[in-house]
């Protein structure tokens, strides 16, 4: 089968012939119908993630069928409709019995694991255990969910990172309040999440922070009321001038910047939450005042995943999707195949796109 297989960092992809390993006995085999083309998947590209290393089959946000499972696999069948899940859930951990699957004990996302064999020989690797670049994929049951609906395969996936991550930041991380004030620095696919999130919420007023003009209009397409282009001057008194001077009830970074995350905190009203989803460089170091958090009372989070149980919330979100309150056509910017995922990486990084999806 043809996989996009990245073999050094800032460089072109290659579409490769690749033999998958054969099935262990909780694995799944899963023909790929569609893969969202994250963010993440970037910064693998560029190198930020420098242990996760070539050769590596990317992508992690998918939708397919399955056709062959292992002898132990009991959660899913044959010809199964399935949406793959970055992070695992085995169901059985400390952290899975409490609720918090999105922390699972038994699959770590950071790692990879051999996928198969490259025509050449070398084993190649695949991100976060599914590399959803690929006509078909290999992994254990407890990272596919599967689901009932007839949503068509490009919507469908970006629930495995996008929706989930942004719109589970809303309502399970911060658990925004109806009435409430909303700040979104960063309007990328998740930021458009984190957007539509806070509308099904009850947000009275959702901001966004972004400099792109492409993107404050998708924004406002999904629910936000008001679009700041930090290029017209500091967000923070912006918001502040449109909170009689107290700010944001909630402030949700989706950058992963330094910069971008003390502004998220100094956006935050005294008392208010605010929430870090954007993933920053593992050097990074954001320099927070003690007092901002103790005197003025705010609430500081980080939202892996949104928070998410996948086996309850992938259907939730699939009901708002079917009854028109989580908007996911309009979160597909473009199409492409396989062949093309260097020109939807090029889309990507110069924010042409909320989400290319390949298909």
């Amino acid at each position: 089968m043809k996989a996009a297989v990245l073999v050094e960092y800032n460089q072109a992809l290659t579409i490769e012939e690749v033999d998958l390993r054969p099935l262990g006995p909780s694995d799944v085999r899963i023909e790929i119908d569609a893969s969202g083309v994250c963010h993440s998947d970037l910064n693998v590209w560029q190198g930020n993630v420098p242990f996760l290393r070539p050769p590596l089959i990317l992508g992690h946000e998918g939708t397919g069928r399955v056709m062959e499972i292992g002898r132990d696999v009991w959660r899913v069948s044959v010809g199964d409709r399935v949406i793959t899940s970055f992070v695992g859930a085995c169901g059985y951990c400390w952290f899975c019995v409490r609720g918090d699957t999105h922390l699972c004990e038994e699959v770590d996302p950071s790692h990879t694991d051999t996928k198969g064999l490259l025509v050449s020989g070398s084993p190649v690797e695949a991100l976060n255990h599914l590399g959803t670049f690929a006509e078909e994929l290999v992994t254990d049951e407890k990272q596919v969910i599967p689901v009932q609906t007839d949503l068509p395969s490009d919507q469908l996936a970006l629930i495995g990172c996008a929706i989930t991550t942004g719109v589970g930041a809303v309502l399970n991380t911060a658990r925004v309040e109806p009435g409430s004030t909303v700040t979104v620095i960063g309007a990328g696919g998740v930021g458009q999440a984190v957007v539509q999130g806070a509308r099904i919420a009850g947000a009275s007023r959702i901001f966004v922070v972004d400099p792109v003009e492409f993107k404050r209009s998708a924004a406002l397409r999904h629910g936000a009321t008001d679009v700041i282009d930090p290029a017209d001057g500091d967000p923070v008194d912006h918001i502040r001038s449109l909170t009689a001077g107290r700010g944001s009830d909630y402030a949700f970074e989706v950058v992963g910047m330094p910069q971008t995350m003390l502004q998220a905190l100094n956006i935050s009203r005294r008392g208010g939450t605010t929430v870090f989803i954007g993933i920053p460089k593992l050097d990074a170091i954001v320099a927070l005042t003690g007092y901002q958090l103790q005197a003025e009372g705010k609430r500081l989070m980080g939202s892996l995943f949104g928070s998410a149980n996948v086996r309850r919330d992938f259907p939730r979100l699939i009901e708002l999707a079917e009854t028109g309150r989580l908007h996911l056509e309009s979160m597909v910017s473009r199409h492409f195949k396989l062949d093309d995922v260097n020109q939807a990486f090029h889309e990507l990084e110069a924010g042409t796109v909320v989400r290319g999806v390949l298909c």
